[in-house]
């Protein structure tokens, strides 16, 4: 590691209601990565919005290669050569994937965009990624995972000495978080200063070299990551120990009633076939590699997404299910992993978002039934542990866990049978993802009903009583918790692929 390049001293910043910054202090070496750490709300993402002009600081310093600055807004910021990589996706889904990288600063020729030398220089952005995106396709096309690829990209595209990076690897692929690594650990070996944000322990170990706490919107200290533990890691962060042991049994039992049957389910190419079955009190994963239909899948199952053919079953009873109102009034919920386009309405309360699915529950002629939503509301809000100063908070100045903790919320208080977790901890802490985790084996105790879907496959080992994998659009099997290994499910999540391999 070299000179240090970015120092940040006694930052504070204050919101209504929330002290999220306590004199905070954080430094930044050339050459290093850099991990910042803490749960959700702890004030990682604050600290970093006021460095880069998104927030004005009440008060502290900021040193920027020796000088005190103060940048105004994220352009400044740019300009100066302090990029992020947001944690939420900020494109623009109507514009090409180049016009998106370039806004604001496209190569032009006299007083005309320069279309060709912008598709060429976002063409040599994805070759130095790795990766094959068509600089011409539309956002709006691309899935959650290439989207981060193009964000990521827009960042290296800066002339950045210091880059944060926040979730990054959020929606990527195994293979895809090994290309995000050798860009990184390649920026590091030209002196870059990279600050890197994950709740992902196991990232942390693989790709940063120091690791500083945050608890609560303060400093609690700073780790050699090579000379410290996950454990203590963790200890800083929630003070407490968070166990992660693998499922070693089904816990539903196995003459449990099927609540969901599925038959022959068909939705494009990225559902082709699915059948299973879903019984009372039973967690079921959906394991695969990003790609492989399980979100389709899911968005066919609840009505987002027309099906083409197929029968689905609820109680041994066939229903007609053609749209998400169909479902939710058959019991059904569905928790999107894209929360921000999907799941909340960002510029409404937490009451707002938590009574979305049940208005009419709370609805009165003209009227809405206030103190009943209020209740409810509290309710969830104690229930789940959201921190957030008041019902009556903004979701979008909530972090991005207890955004999560809003959307699954609603649904609870919908009081739906059968639930659709979508990458449920997805952006989520350690800490988070215990509090929802302690939340669905509760909720299967009293006789819902979950499909889980996860990339994460410690999350699926550790929750799942019985495991449905798939591969590009098909289901290539099924395992029982008490027989399933990491091994046998990359085995079928790659199963189709290893075929049309072979016929290669």
């Amino acid at each position: 590691m070299g000179e240090i390049i970015l120092t940040m001293k006694g930052i504070d910043k204050s919101f209504p209601g929330v002290h999220a910054l306590d004199r905070v202090d954080f430094e930044v070496r050339k050459g290093e990565v850099h991990a910042l750490m803490g749960e959700n709300g702890a004030g990682k993402s604050t600290l970093m919005k006021v460095l880069t002009g998104i927030y004005s600081k009440d008060a502290g310093t900021i040193i920027y290669e020796g000088k005190e600055v103060d940048f105004a807004n994220p352009r400044e910021a740019q300009q100066a050569g302090v990029v992020i990589v947001h944690q939420e996706l900020n494109m623009m889904g109507h514009l090409t994937v180049a016009q998106n990288i370039f806004i604001g600063r496209e190569p032009r020729k006299g007083f005309v965009i320069d279309d060709g030398a912008m598709n060429k220089e976002a063409r040599k952005l994805f070759v130095q990624l790795g990766i094959e995106i068509d600089p011409k396709e539309t956002m709006s096309n691309l899935t959650v995972a290439k989207q981060q690829m193009c964000e990521i990209a827009k960042a290296i595209s800066h002339e950045a000495k210091v880059i944060i990076f926040d979730e990054p690897t959020a929606a990527l692929t195994d293979t895809e978080i090994e290309q995000l690594f050798a860009i990184i650990r390649d920026l590091r070996s030209r002196d870059y200063g990279i600050v890197y944000i994950s709740h992902r322990m196991d990232e942390i170990k693989l790709i940063t070299d120091r690791v500083s706490v945050m608890r609560d919107g303060q400093y609690i200290g700073t780790l050699i990551t090579e000379d410290c533990t996950k454990e203590d890691i963790i200890n800083m962060m929630v003070g407490r120990v968070i166990y992660e042991e693998p499922k070693t049994h089904s816990h539903c039992p196995p003459d449990a009633p099927v609540v969901l049957k599925v038959e022959h389910l068909n939705a494009g190419k990225m559902v082709q076939d699915v059948s299973f079955e879903l019984r009372q009190g039973e967690i079921l994963g959906f394991a695969g590699l990003v790609g492989a239909g399980r979100t389709e899948t899911a968005r066919a199952l609840f009505g987002a997404d027309p099906k083409q053919s197929g029968d689905i079953y609820i109680d041994g009873n066939k229903v007609d299910i053609t749209s998400p109102k169909d479902a939710v009034e058959k019991g059904i919920s569905y928790l999107s992993e894209d929360r921000k386009r999907y799941g909340i309405v960002l510029k409404k309360s937490i009451v707002e978002n938590s009574t979305l699915a049940t208005l009419k529950e709370y609805t009165s002629g003209l009227f809405i039934n206030k103190p009943e939503e209020e209740k409810v509301t509290t309710q969830y809000v104690e229930t789940l542990q959201t921190k957030t100063p008041s019902i009556h908070q903004l979701v979008i100045n909530l972090s991005g866990g207890n955004q999560q903790k809003v959307v699954i919320a609603k649904w609870l208080v919908n009081d739906s049978r059968i639930m659709i977790f979508d990458e449920p901890t997805r952006g989520i802490d350690v800490g988070a993802k215990q509090e929802i985790y302690e939340l669905m084996n509760q909720l299967a105790r009293e006789g819902k009903s979950i499909i889980m879907i996860s990339s994460d496959m410690t999350e699926i080992l550790r929750m799942s009583d019985r495991i449905l994998v798939m591969c590009e659009g098909k289901k290539t099997g099924e395992l029982d918790i008490a027989e399933a290994t990491q091994e046998k499910i990359m085995n079928l999540a790659t199963r189709d692929i290893d075929m049309q391999e072979g016929k290669k």
